[in-house]
């Protein structure tokens, strides 16, 4: 616990057998209350290694996708009764150690959500980020940042906490099943107003660790210009979405079942 507080470790992962082992064993002890982990299809062993660590453990039937992981983390986290959520990818990317930080922002200084950037005071290149991928970061943040008044630093980190309360409120559920979900959700915290804080995490990339190729990460880049574009049609009331109704299914309204 964190003051009081009841702090959630979660892990969307796809075949991090050879991975997870190391990011848990890195987390600090005694924050975390719970830790959860949700398989969405692996091949490998990552369920076994999972169970094998007493981490609580859920399984898709099927490959349905890293937002739809999350789906499934957020409602279980909330089931479990929780304060505070830090999102920790078991590839072992990003520094399980700063788990207390990412945390404290939220628990002491109030963040509804806290991004873990790679890009806040540089070094992303040396750690390893290909220049592609940088290139593109750095071009989607700007125009994300002009097309919805923000100044982030970095829209694209899958390093995050959020309040309870965030997570049980946002329209979550109407949010895409693929990676796309990181950038809505930042989307929606921009249009209610809610506050979002950032920590400076070092960039790591290695063989083992899961990323984006280029192929795919080409269709990433256009779904965040979408939702840069679906935001700024809502304000102006040209194009109403979903995303951004209050009263839109939460995650708790999540289910398996539900199709990409």
């Amino acid at each position: 616990m964190l003051n009081g507080k009841k702090i959630a470790v979660v892990m969307p992962g796809l075949r991090v057998a050879r991975t997870l082992e190391r990011t848990v064993k890195a987390l600090p002890p005694g924050i975390a209350d719970e830790i959860l982990y949700v398989d969405d299809g692996s091949s490998d062993d990552s369920i076994a290694v999972a169970r094998g660590l007493g981490l609580r453990v859920f399984a898709h039937s099927r490959n349905l996708g890293y937002g739809a992981g999350q789906k499934t983390l957020f409602r279980e986290a909330l089931a479990l009764g929780v304060d505070c959520i830090v999102m920790v990818h078991p590839d072992f990317q990003y520094k399980p150690e700063l788990m207390p930080a990412m945390a404290s922002m939220v628990v002491h200084a109030g963040y509804d959500l806290v991004l873990g950037s790679r890009l806040l005071v540089g070094g992303a290149l040396k750690g390893g980020m290909p220049r592609w991928k940088f290139v593109a970061n750095r071009f989607l943040t700007v125009t994300e940042n002009l097309a919805m008044g923000s100044s982030l630093s970095e829209f694209h980190t899958g390093y995050r906490a959020f309040s309870a309360d965030l997570v049980r409120t946002l329209p979550l559920a109407e949010n895409r099943n693929d990676y796309v979900f990181d950038n809505e959700l930042i989307a929606q915290c921009l249009y209610f107003g809610r506050p979002i804080g950032e920590l400076s995490c070092p960039a790591r990339y290695f063989d083992e660790m899961g990323t984006i190729t280029f192929g795919p990460g080409v269709k990433y880049g256009l779904g965040c210009l979408k939702t840069a574009a679906r935001l700024l049609g809502h304000r102006t009331g040209l194009a109403r979405s979903p995303l951004f109704d209050p009263s839109g299914r939460t995650v708790l309204a999540w289910t398996e079942g539900e199709a990409l």
